[in-house]
């Protein structure tokens, strides 16, 4: 018979829901209830069926639970990707334009003049040096960069496009990165040998 009071069926609810939580002796009466009701639950629900595994020394149980259901909604499944590397650049015969660059970079790396200031050593770079190296170049103290280049520049490995040029100075040896660009050979990094 459905619930019909002025109140709505909603004030029932609460009413019947918010006992427990009216005094401290309606929560321990709450407790104790559900507490008994657990108790007579677990004694009426069958044991499970034991185990087909017996130890040498007695019996012992194992339970296994039913297979659940996944809430989890299937995927499509996507072939798997195999990578396949791609080749590096084909190297090909140095360019002597690049070398004479390298050539020229490093006659400005150590030309930097008692009393010349930093901006002034960076200008001298500037023609021959990709922006983005010149930008960290700007972080160089111009006395750290050696005062001679002791030998002739020679390349390690060319491509079409990028080139690593040996040049031997006082500091010690300095393999030097050209690339090419629009504007031609352009020095894009460099790094002291050992």
């Amino acid at each position: 018979m459905p619930i019909r009071t002025h109140r709505g069926r909603a004030a029932v609810y609460r009413r019947f829901w918010g006992w427990p939580l009216r005094s401290p002796k309606h929560l321990a009466a709450a407790l104790v209830v559900v507490g008994a009701v657990a108790t007579v639950v677990g004694f009426l629900l069958p044991e499970p069926p034991p185990s087909r595994n017996v130890a040498a020394g007695g019996r012992t149980t194992e339970y296994t639970l039913p297979p659940q259901r996944s809430a989890v909604v299937p995927t499509t499944k996507r072939p798997p990707t195999i990578s396949v590397p791609q080749a590096g650049p084909t190297p090909t015969a140095p360019d002597p334009a690049g070398v004479a660059i390298v050539e020229k970079w490093g006659e400005a790396w150590v030309n930097h003049p008692v009393g010349a200031d930093r901006q002034q050593w960076l200008n001298g770079l500037r023609p021959l040096t990709t922006d983005e190296f010149l930008t960290e170049l700007s972080t160089v103290d111009p006395v750290n960069a050696g005062n001679v280049i002791t030998g002739a520049p020679s390349a390690v490995s060319s491509t079409e496009g990028s080139m690593v040029v040996r040049l031997p100075s006082d500091i010690g040896v300095l393999n030097v990165t050209v690339n090419r660009t629009p504007a031609g050979w352009r020095v894009a990094q460099y790094d002291k040998e050992g």
